[in-house]
């Protein structure tokens, strides 16, 4: 049995792009909750090497007032996830492999990570979110 996921895996990295040919970390995320949710999330546009606009722009984003913050994820929830003091990234959850993220990362496309796979390559996960709504 495959899992749909598998669709993704191999799909390049680009800035603001949410597929179908690449995505960037929250594209994926939109295109998911899109194609499997049929919700329409925001399409949010960062400069790609700024950092600290970055940062400000995932803290303070009305986004976030959509979705919850969980414990205990469950497929297609998302997680947002940092490899320093500040969270810069996110991925789905998938119930794969023990659990993991599927996620756009530039240098590497669309992959699948397991939380040993995350945590070896320096991915810690600050929290995880469910979407709630408007």
């Amino acid at each position: 049995m495959t899992h749909w996921a598998f669709d993704y895996i191999g799909k390049p990295w680009e800035v603001a792009s949410a597929g179908p040919h690449a995505y960037d970390c929250w594209g994926l995320v939109v295109e998911m909750h899109k194609r499997f949710h049929n919700r329409e999330l925001q399409i949010i546009s960062v400069e790609e090497n700024n950092i600290r606009e970055l940062i400000k722009t995932i803290d303070g984003h009305p986004e976030r007032a959509f979705w919850d913050v969980i414990n205990n994820p469950v497929e297609g929830d998302i997680a947002l996830m940092r490899q320093s003091r500040h969270p810069i990234h996110v991925g789905i959850w998938l119930d794969v492999d023990g659990g993991g993220m599927l996620h756009s990362m530039q240098g590497a496309g669309v992959i699948f990570q397991n939380l040993q796979s995350l945590a070896l390559t320096g991915w810690k996960i600050e929290n995880y979110y469910r979407y709630k709504g408007e």
